[in-house]
């Protein structure tokens, strides 16, 4: 069975389609949108499974919104296919309105030098965190698809720095399409960066894939880098349970300070 942010295939190999399912959708009632991280996956996917290559790294640019029970179409190009790298594109768009586009490099080569270097902090496993609660509760949404643990701050560590564990409620299994929905989560590290309500509206979600492992939950080491003329700016590294560097993700984004 697919995955839930896979795209449909079509007579035309390089178009694919995604029906803008409630389950993809994230927002308060009335004003649900498709969330960024689905649409990157699904553009991801199409793109991988049109050229055969796995991602390496995917930049997107959310442009405009796609509301529930539309149809996304995503057309991919490939402009270039070399020996071991294909650099591909997306248009993803609701009918003549485009919704994203997204540039990335698709491939593989044999391994030279294999080195991790950034280190898995040292932190409680999610079954001693508590469970983190959404703004917009709806269990039929996007987050009721994925539960969230908080990784508590200790007093020392670096402003505007967070961590949480985040798994896929269905075991999805683990793929450059699901690391693209659960990058779009940098956002989240507003809230404590700020000490207050607050998230982002994303410009843009750049991913890069440092390997696929199989593992249950995510843990997500964000940190906001900075706040300024009413944008926000944050990464991302997300590592598997053993400490494996699965990708690192980037995003600016409009703030937005809620109520309450």
């Amino acid at each position: 069975m697919d995955a839930f942010y896979a795209p449909q295939a079509t007579h035309n190999p390089l178009r694919w389609v995604l029906p803008v399912a409630r389950g993809l959708c994230v927002g308060p009632p009335g004003r649900q949108f498709l969330f960024g991280g689905v649409g990157l996956a699904a553009s991801v996917t199409a793109m991988e499974r049109s050229t055969g290559r796995p991602l390496i790294w995917a930049t997107a640019q959310y442009l405009s919104y796609a509301n529930p029970d539309a149809m996304l179409d995503i057309d991919v190009a490939t402009p270039v296919a070399g020996n071991s790298v294909t650099q591909a594109r997306v248009v993803g768009h609701v009918g003549e309105r485009e919704i994203v586009t997204v540039n990335a490099a698709l491939g593989q080569r044999d391994e030279l030098h294999s080195r991790q270097f950034a280190v898995m902090p040292s932190v409680p496993r999610p079954d001693a965190c508590d469970p983190i609660e959404h703004a917009h509760r709806d269990p039929d949404g996007l987050h009721g698809r994925f539960e969230h643990r908080a990784i508590p701050r200790h007093p020392g560590e670096d402003e505007g720095r967070s961590r949480q564990w985040i798994r896929c409620r269905s075991g999805c299994a683990m793929s450059s399409g699901l690391l693209a929905v659960i990058a779009d989560y940098v956002p989240a590290g507003i809230r404590t960066a700020l000490a207050q309500p607050a998230g982002a509206n994303s410009l843009d979600n750049t991913l890069r894939i440092i390997r696929i492992r199989p593992t249950e939950w995510v843990l997500c080491d964000t940190q906001i880098f900075a706040v300024a003329a009413g944008f926000v700016h944050g990464r991302m590294h997300l590592f598997s349970e053993d400490g494996e560097l699965l990708a690192t993700a980037s995003q600016s984004g409009i703030l937005r300070v809620f109520d309450g």
